[in-house]
Order: C-alpha cells, then structure tokens, then sequence
C-alpha cells in the first residue's frame, strides 16, 4: 500500500534526501534556502508499507506545477530510491498531482543518471500526457586520472597561449573555507561585471557560507597590485567539482585574470580534491568548450492531464505543432 501526501515544509526531505543526494541541488538544505527567497514549497511525498519514501520539490502557481528551483539550480530530479519501488512511489505522486494541478513542468532534469525517462515513464503511467523535449546543455570535464599537467597540454593552443603570457600579472589565492573579505571581493567584482545584477545575491551567500563550513566550497580570488580582479566560487562535492559563478572586472579584461584564476581552479580540483568530473552547469557559452569536453543534455518534461478543461488548450496546441512536424517530414540538408 503507497500513501501520497503533500508538505508545504522542505523540513521532511531532511531525513529522506540524507542518503539520496547526489549534488548541492539535491539537498534538503539546498531547497530550504530556495523556499527563504520566498517560493512556496509543494512536497509531494509517497511511501509504502516497507519504510520506502520517494519526493518531488515542487511549487506551484495557478494550477501548473513547476520545480522548487532557480538559475542557481544546474539540475531537478526526483529524490527516490533505485529501482521498481521508487518507480512506484513516483507513479503515486504523479498521479495524486493532478488533483493538484493540470500542469506539470519539471526542468532542468538531467538524463545521464535516467532522470528523465524515469518521470516520464511515471508521469505517462499515471495518465499525464508527456512530451520530452530538450531545455538547455550541460558541459563537463571528465579527467579521467589525469593530471592537471595532463589535462592542461589538451587544451586549445590560444588558451594556453594566454595563460602563459598573462599568469605572472595576478596572484591568484583558492580558499577551502567561507572568507568575508574576499566574498565582499567577489560581490564587488560581480556587480562590476558584464553578468546580469544577482537574482538571489542573499541565498548564493547563505550557500557558499554552508558550504564553506561544509569543507566542499573552493573560493579562488586574483588580485593585480592589491587590487581584486577575477572571483570564483566552486564546490567540490562526491568527487564532482561544480563551477557555480565566475567574474571578473572589465576595467581589467587585458589582464586575462579570470583565465588564470580558472587554471588554479582547475589544478586545485585535480591535483589536490583528485576528482573525477568537473560541471560547468548549465548554458552554452563559447568559452566553456575551451575547458571541457563534453556536452550533456538538460531534458524538459511537459506533463498535462488530459482529463482536467485548463490543458485541452496547450495539449490541442502540442498536437498541431507535432502533425505540422510530421507534415514537414523529414529536414534534408
């Protein structure tokens, strides 16, 4: 027997997240400082006779439910335990979720682990109609026992070309713990930077300075003359490091300080935390594909309930898009 039920507290993924998570977005601390930004968490929660629990991190809005998430997310997935019984409970909670809504969204949901398909096959089982379909990229390292000295003579020769020419302009430092000077550092930096003004500038804090308490957060500065020019904040966490935000200022975009601080990052990761994969999150900007290797997909699940009068509308549009696809055939170049 499978009981499904709702929280609109992240407090119950504490114990059910604890031996589940596999990134900082999977962690109930993570989705606690997500619901103090203001988003109204909606934890759907199913259980079975066994002790078995399986979760989704959800908010919603009118009727069309969407993951408890921000741009500071890389990933959504479910928090469920491998195998049939988790596929079990998830197919309980997409089938209790249509007394809540007509509309499930969930994005950006990663596939390498069978994410995706997993909800999908959920979701459709339960009687939501799904469409799957491609969000975003993901790039990542994969070092493969490298060196960092291994790593480094693959990359492209500009790159390399650069550091060398520019890397004795700046002092580059990598902190392992939470420091407030060099925070207010890169909070100046950013601020003065081409990046977009922080969503959540509060929340980003509150996670670097639980992550620094942690032993997993790796906070690179580069200063030329005294003055602080590049920022990097990473984590490092079940041997992934994860490169969550970078800037540097254009006053000195001659200086090239933020390829330097990126190769100590870089060689920190490597060399010293021994990891095996480095994730760049998500977004397809040019400059990531000099330091990586290889590009995974972020997946967006689109699941409406044919039985509820709100959906017939987007679901008659879904359709007419797909027979005028299939009316196209296939594209020859």
């Amino acid at each position: 027997m499978i009981e499904a039920r709702y929280h609109d507290s992240v407090n119950v993924l504490q114990a059910l997240s604890g031996g589940q998570t596999t990134a900082p977005f999977d962690r109930a601390e993570w989705f606690a400082l997500l619901a103090e930004t203001g988003l109204v968490p909606l934890i759907a929660l199913a259980s079975d006779s066994s002790g078995e629990s399986a979760a989704l991190a959800l908010t919603e809005d009118r009727g069309h439910i969407t993951p408890l998430r921000n741009w500071y997310s890389f990933t959504w997935r479910e928090l469920a335990p491998a195998g049939a019984a988790g596929d079990r409970l998830l197919e309980a909670i997409a089938r209790q979720l249509k007394s809540r809504g007509h509309r499930v969204t969930l994005e950006p949901v990663p596939d390498e682990d069978g994410s995706a398909q997993r909800l999908a096959r959920a979701f459709r089982a339960a009687g939501w109609q799904v469409a799957v379909e491609p969000c975003d990229i993901n790039h990542v390292l994969r070092v493969k026992g490298r060196s960092f000295a291994e790593y480094w003579e693959t990359r492209p020769g500009p790159l390399r070309t650069t550091f060398k020419r520019k890397a004795k302009k700046v002092e580059v430092e990598v902190l392992t713990h939470f420091d407030e000077g060099v925070w207010a550092d890169y909070e100046a930096i950013y601020a003065a930077s081409w990046k977009p003004a922080e969503d959540q500038p509060a929340m980003l804090r509150a996670f670097a300075e639980n992550e620094g308490a942690a032993g997993r957060l790796r906070l690179g500065i580069a200063r030329a003359e005294g003055v602080a020019v590049a920022a990097q904040a990473w984590t490092v966490e079940n041997g992934v490091a994860y490169i969550h935000k970078l800037a540097y200022l254009e006053s000195h975009k001659a200086l090239s300080a933020g390829t330097t601080l990126t190769a100590a990052l870089f060689a920190h990761v490597i060399d010293t935390d021994r990891v095996g994969l480095v994730d760049f999150g998500t977004g397809d900007q040019s400059y990531k594909a000099d330091w990586m290797e290889e590009v995974r997909q972020r997946w967006r699940i689109d699941c409406l309930d044919p039985a509820a009068p709100r959906a017939w509308l987007p679901l008659a549009k879904r359709w007419l898009r797909r027979a005028a696809m299939l009316a196209r055939g296939p594209a020859h170049g």
